[in-house]
C-alpha cells in the first residue's frame, strides 16, 4: 500500500491486489515505530493518522530471568518518541484512501493473485481470480510481490528463501483491560514461560511463548493449563484469565525467519515478507518492510516512468536494503538462541551475559531503543511524494 501510494504520486500507474474485500484480519503486525511514524508525517498523512484508533507505547520492560531491562524510547532522536499500536485494518484503510486520491493509483479488492504471466523469459504480469471467481490476466511492467512469507509470486517465479531455525511459536489471545492496570509494553521471560503484554487501551493483546511446533501437544492439556500459566507469570491477571473460554479464542503464529538470496527476477521484486519473513521479536516487520516501500519507490519511479526498469535497477533495491535486512535478522537470531531458547525449553541458567550488560548500561539500552523504534537505515519520503502538513 506504501509503495502503491509513493508510486501513484510519481505518476507511475500503479494497481494493488487485495485478496480479501477488506483487511480485517485479526492478529496482524499491529506496531507503528517512530521511523514509519515519521515517514507518514512527511507524505502528510499525521493528521490523518491521529484520527485512527492507537496507543502510544514510550517504555517496554523486559524480565528476562528475574533481569529487568527498561528500553526508554522517550529520548529517541525526532519529534516521534514513541511507537504507535494500531489495528492494521485501519492503518491500511487510511493509506488506501490517501493512495485513492492519485488518478493514477487503484485496489481491486476481492482479487487473488493465483500466478504470473511470463514473456521471453520474463516476468510480465500477474494471472488472478476476481471477484467473481473468473481468471483473467493482467501485465504490467513490473510486478511487485508484497503478499508476505507464503508469497505466491515468489513461488511461481520459482525461489526459495533461506530459513534460519527459530525456537518459538506464538500464541496470540486478548484478555481485558481495566482502569489502573499497568500501562505500555512488558514481557516476561522466565525457566519455562514466555509472555509479552501489550496494552490496546482497553484490552491486552497477549503473545504467550511456545516452544516451536508443540501447539497441538500443548492445546490438548485444556485451556486451565494456560491460565494457570499466566497467573504464575502475571499475577494480577488472575481475575480475567477466564475471559479466555477455550483455544477458540487462541490464533497460532508460525513463527518464521528467512531471506531470499535474490530479491528480483526478470520483471519482479520482492520485498516485505516476501523477501525476508521476520521473527516477531522487537515487532519490527512491518517497519522494515515500509522501508523496502520507499527505496523501491525512489529507486524506480523515474525508470517506472520512463517505461524502462533494468534487471540492475531492481538489484538496487536489494542493495539498499539488504544490510539493514541482514543486520537485524542477526539480532533476532541472536535473541532467539540466546534468550528464547532456554526460556521456553526451561533449560535457562539465570539471564545470559548480554542481556546483564543491557541492564546494567543506559548507553546499550538506548542502543537497543533505537534500534528497535527507527532501525538501521531508516527511509525518508521521495521529494516527489512529500505533502508537509
Amino acid at each position: 500500500m506504501i509503495l502503491g501510494l509513493l508510486l501513484a504520486r510519481a505518476g507511475v500507474r500503479v494497481t494493488v491486489m487485495e485478496k480479501h474485500a477488506d483487511f480485517l484480519r485479526d492478529f496482524r503486525g499491529d506496531t507503528v515505530h517512530a521511523s514509519t511514524l515519521r515517514l507518514l508525517d512527511e507524505l502528510g498523512l499525521g493528521p490523518a493518522f491521529a484520527k485512527v484508533p492507537h496507543r502510544l507505547v514510550e517504555n517496554i520492560r523486559m524480565e528476562i530471568q528475574t533481569s529487568p531491562v527498561d528500553l526508554d524510547l522517550t529520548r529517541l532522536p525526532g519529534p516521534h518518541r514513541h511507537i504507535a499500536l494500531v489495528p492494521q485494518w485501519d492503518f491500511l484503510e487510511m493509506v488506501a484512501t490517501a493512495a485513492e486520491a492519485e488518478p493514477s493509483f487503484r485496489l481491486m479488492r476481492s482479487t487473488e493473485v493465483v500466478g504470473v504471466i511470463r514473456e521471453g523469459g520474463r516476468v510480465a504480469g500477474v494471472t488472478y481470480r476476481d471477484q467473481s471467481g473468473e481468471t483473467k490476466q493482467m501485465r504490467a511492467q513490473l510486478t511487485v510481490a508484497c503478499d508476505g512469507r507464503y508469497s505466491t509470486v515468489r513461488s511461481a517465479v520459482g525461489l526459495t528463501p533461506r530459513s534460519y531455525g527459530v525456537p518459538m511459536d506464538v500464541w496470540w489471545f486478548r484478555l481485558p483491560r481495566v482502569s489502573g492496570d499497568p500501562r505500555g509494553l512488558s514481557g516476561i521471560l522466565r525457566s519455562g514461560h514466555a509472555v509479552i503484554v501489550i496494552d490496546r487501551g482497553d484490552y491486552y493483546q497477549i503473545a504467550y511463548i511456545i516452544p516451536k511446533g508443540t501447539d497441538a501437544r500443548m492445546r490438548a492439556e485444556g485451556i486451565e493449563a494456560l491460565h494457570k500459566a499466566l497467573i504464575s507469570m502475571v499475577p494480577w491477571l488472575g481475575d480475567r484469565v477466564d475471559a479466555l473460554a477455550s483455544f477458540d479464542d487462541v490464533k497460532l503464529l508460525d513463527v518464521q525467519l528467512n531471506r531470499l538470496a535474490r530479491w528480483y527476477a526478470d520483471g519482479a521484486l520482492f520485498i516485505g515478507d516476501a523477501a525476508h519473513a521476520m521473527s516477531p521479536v522487537g515487532g519490527i516487520g512491518i517497519n522494515l518492510a515500509v522501508a523496502d516501500a520507499v527505496a523501491a519507490a525512489r529507486i524506480l519511479a523515474g525508470p517506472l516512468r520512463a517505461g524502462r526498469v533494468s534487471t540492475r535497477q531492481l538489484a538496487r533495491v536489494q542493495l539498499r536494503r539488504w544490510p539493514p535486512t541482514a543486520l537485524l535478522q542477526a539480532a533476532q537470531r541472536f535473541v532467539h538462541a540466546k534468550v528464547i531458547a532456554g526460556a521456553v525449553s526451561g533449560s535457562a541458567q539465570g539471564a545470559p551475559r548480554a542481556v546483564r550488560l543491557v541492564s546494567r548500561s543506559v548507553a546499550l539500552r538506548r542502543l537497543a531503543a533505537y534500534l528497535i523504534a527507527i532501525g538501521p537505515l531508516p527511509e525518508h519520503a521521495p521529494g516527489y511524494a512529500e505533502r508537509r502538513n
